[in-house]
């Protein structure tokens, strides 16, 4: 009988402690759980702001707000183009700079005619390092620069091992993705702090493509320095922005099985990139592309993965 007792004492202590450690893990569960649903709502409330906001205000003035001239590097290719030619219709002067010349020139003579802005273009070669920077810090000697857009870099063609990688291509990405960024806005920001307004946008692409370490170290330096950069000088008036665009081109939409809204063309893009500057120091630029990335923030790889496939 006593050894009965004894089981029955027993079994409700142990009834007793997995209760209470139930009740343990019933409370962890409840705060997790809130925390995911706080985090959820915040990131709806920052889409809603970022990118239904903007559409709800009155225009800014970019001219007023930040300087007459904005400055576009990478001026030639898809976003750098478009780019320029949203902030032209906004009435800002536009310097382009890129390494094709001809280009520069019909982008610039269109930008002119088009939207009645003074324009101007450098053609140099960022991979050549540090000897074509003296050219470009002559023309902005008396520009009032309130927007540097940062848009040049360069991308391996296929995946390669640090060992394997020549030289000449390792100096490439240093000079066009990380350095250019980095003397751009060495060379306008004294213009900005004495005039205490200026806009710095640091374009990293966040799409996919043929990831390797050095590409990859380049993105996450220029969105380091971005975040650096905006705390020192954000209390002189000047916005520093990383825009972090996906998929972008609508010839893109089909090889990545996207719909369209997901491989918005360069001019829509660059329409809704432009309205979220002074809205987010780090942003998509783009609401479906906000969508994108908070799906892969707060779903599982698997549903993103599968949603991927019938989009």
């Amino acid at each position: 009988m006593a050894a009965v007792d004894s089981f029955h004492l027993l079994y409700r202590e142990v009834a007793r402690s997995c209760h209470n450690h139930l009740e343990f893990l019933a409370v962890v569960g409840a705060l997790y759980t809130a925390r995911r649903g706080l985090g959820i709502l915040y990131d709806c409330y920052s889409l809603i702001q970022l990118h239904i906001t903007p559409c709800l205000l009155r225009k800014k003035d970019l001219v007023q707000r930040y300087g007459e001239w904005a400055v576009v590097t990478g001026a030639t290719n898809s976003i750098g183009k478009a780019y320029a030619e949203e902030l032209a219709k906004c009435g800002m002067n536009i310097l382009l700079i890129c390494s094709k010349r001809s280009q520069l020139h019909s982008i610039s003579e269109a930008l002119r005619g088009t939207y009645g802005v003074n324009t101007n273009f450098i053609d140099v070669d960022f991979s050549l390092g540090h000897g074509v920077y003296p050219s470009i810090r002559e023309m902005l000697r008396n520009l009032d620069v309130g927007i540097l857009v940062n848009n040049t870099g360069v991308f391996s063609e296929y995946p390669e091992r640090v060992v394997e990688v020549p030289e000449d291509k390792v100096w490439e990405i240093i000079h066009v993705n990380i350095a250019a960024a980095v003397m751009m806005a060495h060379m306008v920001l004294p213009g900005m702090e004495q005039r205490k307004r200026g806009a710095i946008v640091n374009v990293i692409s966040a799409s996919g493509g043929k990831r390797d370490s050095q590409t990859d170290a380049s993105k996450a330096y220029l969105d380091t320095f971005s975040r650096q950069l905006a705390s020192e000088v954000s209390s002189s008036g000047i916005f520093v922005q990383c825009l972090t665009p996906f998929c972008v081109g609508g010839r893109h939409a089909s090889s990545y099985g996207l719909l369209p809204m997901f491989a918005p063309s360069p001019e829509v893009y660059a329409r809704h990139a432009v309205r979220t500057l002074g809205f987010s120091t780090r942003t998509t630029g783009y609401w479906a592309h906000s969508l994108q990335l908070f799906a892969s923030r707060w779903f599982p790889g698997w549903m993103c993965r599968s949603i991927g496939r019938f989009a």
